[in-house]
């Protein structure tokens, strides 16, 4: 099983998003990432959806996701020629004793530190899901009281036409 990163594009409707993870879930697709956002067409989404898979479950996942009415297209992301990246918002305990360990960290991770009080803070860093990881692995001898990450978002590096299925 490989870790998959698609990238859908809807139409703007109610329960589009319910219509495509009950896809995933009845075909036993868990989902790991799921984000979704507008796009340069307002009528127009994109969801991006991360999951394991193999080449079979693959090709069915796409062939079923293909045949909904309000999918427009969607693209594998491939990992060689696309970019991936996510934002995580992170509150950590600290004190006077602490504070500048942390903070050195997240320097070297090019994090911010967000808000700031005598017990705690809030730190954030966008980039690539193994950059969050790494920070969150230097971070985990200190007391994480929080994390949110916001899920996986991709785009390829070469051009796309969505446009292909509106003749």
């Amino acid at each position: 099983m490989a870790r998959e990163v698609l990238s859908i594009f809807v139409e703007n409707q109610s329960n589009v998003l319910t219509r495509i993870a009950s896809l995933f879930g009845r075909r036993g697709f868990n989902i790991d990432s799921l984000t979704v956002s507008t796009t340069n067409d307002p009528k127009i989404s994109r969801i991006t959806v991360v999951f394991d898979g193999n080449d079979t479950s693959l090709s069915q996942i796409m062939t079923q996701t293909r045949k909904l009415e309000p999918v427009k297209d969607l693209y594998l992301l491939n990992k060689e020629t696309s970019l991936f990246r996510e934002l995580l918002l992170l509150k950590v305990s600290c004190d006077k004793t602490n504070r500048s360990g942390i903070i050195e960290i997240v320097n070297i991770y090019r994090g911010k530190i967000i808000s700031l009080s005598k017990q705690n803070m809030i730190i954030e860093l966008t980039g690539a899901p193994e950059k969050i990881d790494g920070l969150l692995e230097m971070l985990s001898c200190y007391h994480i009281e929080e994390i949110c990450r916001t899920g996986i978002t991709g785009i390829s590096r070469k051009s796309v036409d969505t446009d292909d299925d509106n003749e």
